[in-house]
């Protein structure tokens, strides 16, 4: 594995003096399939690009021998990523991951400048055919999340610490919501964005805001434990973002929603070096083990975890979804007939909340 910065990779003027810093490589990767990631934050947000970080880990330690993996992160979602995948591909990728939705329309420019190079876009919905797509059902693990803040929640006003209005974000916030109001149907979520998904400081004074109007269970579609950290000093409620943050805050972390991308990474992986890879769309939930509930926190009462995992078995079965009619809007139009579902098509370009969100910011 090598890793790549941001900042010394714009210093480095022409491709022969890239090579020269890109260098780093183990014996014999000449031998190697390389296999290359963009990532969006740091690999020790122990969030989000800490789970990618931690897939693009389990492709060495099971196909070592046989690839290199290589990295770049704190990567922005601006034309500045262009020239940094391009880099990647240059330097001889034959499969690269860019993994956050932002990087859309920059992977698909450089993918056209490379037909031969296969690319692997998460959360995106454009393909080529050279570039695939794969996502997780976040939702269904919002949906755990908010069965038990409409459970657990003194005030019923629930709060959502978002990043940007995009379909997965919006999904979420849906999803939260509405398995909340099952259990408690007064309930209403206050939503904060503050157009970034790793940024600690914004992320903390967020969740300030939050609190202030009076939410005591605060959700986060950020990447830190920003969220965590100011909950476990009020005394209330939060939940980890993509991997298990309880040890920032042991006391206000009920859980979280693990991102497992490993076992995809591998097989995508694997396609390249069988020269079967073919561009397609993936999207997996707890069915499939992309999604992960972690371990709850004793404070979580018994009758709550059985929901939660019941909540779960539905989703692993097809017996449940969250987005099942009656749903009204905002505005209090009906959106969802009663007993209709919304399609995987439909949700994936979501762009309207449902009933009792309140935009905070």
């Amino acid at each position: 594995m090598s890793q790549i910065t941001r900042r010394t990779l714009m210093k480095v003027a022409g491709a022969a003096a890239t090579a020269s810093v890109l260098g780093a490589r183990v014996a014999h990767a000449e031998d190697k399939v390389k296999i290359g990631f963009i990532f969006l934050g740091p690999i020790g947000d122990y969030g989000w690009t800490w789970a990618h970080n931690k897939g693009r880990e389990q492709v060495d330690a099971e196909l070592g021998d046989k690839v290199e993996t290589v990295y770049v992160e704190n990567v922005p979602e601006d034309a500045s990523a262009v020239p940094i995948i391009r880099d990647l591909a240059q330097q001889g990728c034959k499969l690269i991951f860019t993994t956050s939705y932002g990087y859309m329309e920059q992977t698909l420019e450089v993918a056209k400048e490379f037909p031969d190079v296969k690319f692997e876009h998460c959360t995106g919905f454009k393909r080529a055919d050279n570039v695939s797509t794969y996502n997780s059902k976040f939702h269904e693990g919002r949906a755990v999340l908010g069965t038990i803040s409409g459970k657990m929640s003194k005030s019923g006003t629930l709060g959502y610490l978002g990043s940007f209005k995009v379909p997965e974000v919006v999904l979420g916030v849906n999803s939260f919501l509405l398995s909340a109001q099952k259990q408690n149907p007064n309930a209403t979520l206050k939503l904060v964005m503050i157009d970034s998904w790793f940024d600690p400081p914004k992320e903390a004074a967020a969740t300030e805001t939050l609190i202030n109007l009076g939410c005591d269970i605060v959700t986060t579609h950020t990447d830190s434990p920003a969220a965590l950290q100011i909950l476990e000093q009020k005394g209330l409620y939060g939940f980890g973002q993509g991997a298990d943050m309880s040890t920032f805050a042991p006391k206000a972390h009920l859980t979280a929603i693990e991102d497992i991308w490993g076992p995809y990474y591998v097989i995508r992986v694997k396609d390249i070096l069988a020269g079967t890879w073919k561009s397609a769309d993936t999207w997996d939930g707890f069915k499939e083990g992309t999604v992960k509930i972690s371990p709850y926190n004793e404070a979580v009462p018994a009758d709550v975890r059985e929901l939660a995992d019941g909540l779960q078995k539905g989703y692993k079965e097809g017996t449940f979804n969250i987005f099942t009619g009656p749903i009204y809007d905002q505005e209090g139009t009906l959106r969802v007939k009663d007993g209709e579902v919304i399609s995987d098509a439909d949700l994936a370009v979501m762009d309207w909340f449902v009933k009792g969100v309140e935009s905070a910011s």
